[in-house]
């Protein structure tokens, strides 16, 4: 396993991130395919041994049961400091924006949570999971910047937002000496490439890491066209996300397939390899062994800039889908918000 400074931070993380999404109680009712306690100890003790030690989870994932799992295996496996714990936070709910519940609170309840769940004194990494266009940016700024001053977070990341958003969080940030953030995960890999017209210049310019999800597609870049799995056919929100572009997307699958073949490794293998010359750590969900295998045999596989080229010239430009596409900016309440904002500042 190779590691990496995380952006701008002194947070030496893998290359490979696990995502924990996976791991929860499935009768929550969120995921279907979700391990139990049991399998997901048995898992995060696998990437453990194989040099894993960045792991990303959130509240939302199966009602905390997510966390509770991860929590719970990294202290009978693990040293604390020896570790990188990511979770995140979702935006005020409509029954606390009608209670005057303020960002700040929010976060501070949300944290709490957290770390009960995870039963841990702070995470290394705290993560705003979507933009809350209800809530002014300066509040959710102030109450993660209290929540490092506390020293319940080490470093703040921000996910699903537009590069313009993370410009002037940054921005403000910086005006009233704030903690920055020092990592974006958005939806990134060799189907989706919206990424590189205006964030991934950011973050190169900024220092600031790039750690996306669904970096094999949710298993599309992983199996031939026509391969199935019970993710497969069971995850509904995946298939919100491709099912749409299937058509073009399987010429690019076709291709990895093709070099997997060429240099005898798995598809897997390939499609990591692809993103990791483009970002700091990908995140890679795994619910079985072999997930784990490909991810980090995708660390030492260098493919030279004609497989890149290969890989990539393909790609035509896709719609905004996940949670992008569900959670967009309203211009007048976008301009509202920043112009409070402003009264803060």
């Amino acid at each position: 396993m190779n590691y990496v400074k995380l952006g701008n931070s002194d947070l030496n993380v893998s290359r490979i991130c696990l995502g924990c999404m996976g791991f929860g109680n499935a009768a929550t009712g969120q995921h279907s395919w979700t391990l139990d306690e049991e399998s997901s100890r048995e898992i995060i003790k696998h990437a453990l041994d194989l040099g894993i030690n960045f792991f990303d989870t959130a509240i939302v994932y199966q009602q905390g049961t997510s966390e509770q799992f991860v929590g719970r295996a990294l202290k009978d496996f693990a040293k604390r400091d020896e570790v990188i714990v990511a979770t995140k936070f979702v935006p005020r709910s409509e029954e606390e924006i009608s209670g005057g519940v303020t960002g700040q609170q929010h976060i501070a309840a949300m944290l709490d949570k957290s770390l009960k769940n995870l039963g841990m004194d702070y995470v290394d990494l705290y993560i705003y999971h979507m933009w809350d266009y209800q809530t002014p940016i300066f509040d959710i700024l102030d109450g993660l910047n209290n929540a490092v001053k506390a020293g319940k977070v080490r470093y703040i990341g921000i996910a699903n937002c537009y590069a313009y958003q993370l410009a002037k969080a940054n921005a403000l940030a910086e005006k009233n000496n704030f903690a920055k953030f020092i990592s974006v995960q958005n939806h990134y890999n060799l189907l989706f490439r919206e990424e590189e017209r205006e964030m991934a210049l950011l973050c190169a310019e900024d220092n600031i890491a790039m750690t996306p999800y669904s970096a094999l597609a949710s298993g599309r870049l992983s199996r031939k066209p026509g391969e199935t799995s019970k993710r497969l056919q069971e995850d509904s929100y995946a298939k919100f996300k491709y099912d749409a572009t299937a058509d073009q997307d399987s010429k690019i699958i076709a291709r990895v397939a093709e070099l997997a073949d060429k240099y005898g490794v798995t598809m897997t293998e390939i499609s990591l390899a692809w993103l990791l010359t483009k970002v700091a750590a990908p995140v890679a969900g795994a619910t079985k062994f072999h997930h784990i295998d490909g991810a980090v045999k995708a660390v030492d596989l260098k493919l030279s800039a004609d497989d890149v080229n290969y890989l990539e010239e393909l790609y035509t430009p896709h719609k905004l889908v996940g949670v992008m596409a569900q959670n967009k900016p309203d211009a007048k309440k976008n301009s509202q918000v920043w112009m409070k904002n402003a009264k803060n500042v």
